[in-house]
């Protein structure tokens, strides 16, 4: 008998370890579902696409899991989700900042980008000027409404502000914002009227422009894209070696190239 029980112990316990080795064989990174070129999920197939999508895919192979799953993040959920240990990394066109490197740790960045700002051509808006008290709007946890308020204020367009106190919701100095969840949000509400402009990376806005919308002749604010992890995760060195070879040895180019980015 107590052979038996032994030997169901033993299987329980070998369970228990596949199950473990299981989870631990999968690779969950965050993507954005909405950034053709970038991170895109088709609706239809159920299949992400893009390049950080393929730089997922490379660093699982490269570490040795046995799988990739990716999750929809966007700017206001993911370090939440990093932070809880929901995801293993995140390649979401997470701009590297001094501030975010106090809580997420980023490897080399891996594409540089600006912000800018998307029009419909109907607004007579060309440039930072034309924005003067009109309404952006901009992703909820994005840095982009700072950005573009600091421009405006460069250029002598809006007064000079106290950058450290700035807030989205409360800024009222010479041109506000709307927070929406998503960027087809923002582009739903350009298209209503309901925001006058849309503002982030030229990247993203790249796939929100149609004949009838344009840029603005004005490009700010550089925009470093790394793949982030958590802070102190073993992971972080291991993926600053592979991208930085990456780098190197022009596999990333490559993958720029091949998304037309």
């Amino acid at each position: 008998m107590k052979k038996f029980f032994a030997l169901v112990l033993a299987a329980l316990l070998l369970c228990s370890m596949t199950a473990i080795a299981s989870a631990d064989g999968t690779f969950r990174v965050g993507v954005k579902q909405d950034v053709y070129g970038f991170g895109y999920l088709d609706q239809m197939t159920g299949e992400y696409s893009g390049m950080e999508i393929d730089l997922g895919a490379m660093i699982a192979e490269a570490l040795g899991y046995d799988d990739v799953e990716y999750t929809t993040v966007t700017a206001a959920t993911r370090g939440q989700m990093l932070d809880n240990d929901e995801l293993d990394a995140v390649i979401a066109t997470f701009t590297i900042k001094p501030e975010r490197k106090e809580s997420w740790d980023f490897t080399t960045p891996y594409y540089v980008d600006a912000v800018t700002v998307l029009v419909e051509n109907a607004s007579g808006i060309t440039d930072l000027a034309g924005l003067k008290d009109k309404v952006v709007g901009v992703s909820t946890g994005s840095t982009s409404a700072k950005a573009l308020a600091t421009a405006m204020a460069e250029a002598g367009v809006i007064d000079a502000f106290d950058a450290d106190a700035f807030e989205i919701a409360t800024f009222n100095g010479g041109v506000s914002f709307k927070e929406f969840d998503d960027y087809p949000a923002i582009s739903l509400a350009l298209d209503a009227g309901d925001v006058d402009a849309f503002c982030v990376d030229r990247s993203i806005l790249a796939n929100y422009k149609t004949d009838d919308r344009g840029f603005i002749d004005a490009s700010f604010a550089p925009q470093d894209y790394g793949v982030a992890t958590k802070k102190g995760s073993e992971l972080s060195a291991k993926i600053e070696e592979l991208i930085v070879g990456w780098l190197e040895d022009g596999t990333i180019d490559g993958l720029i190239e091949k998304w037309g980015l």
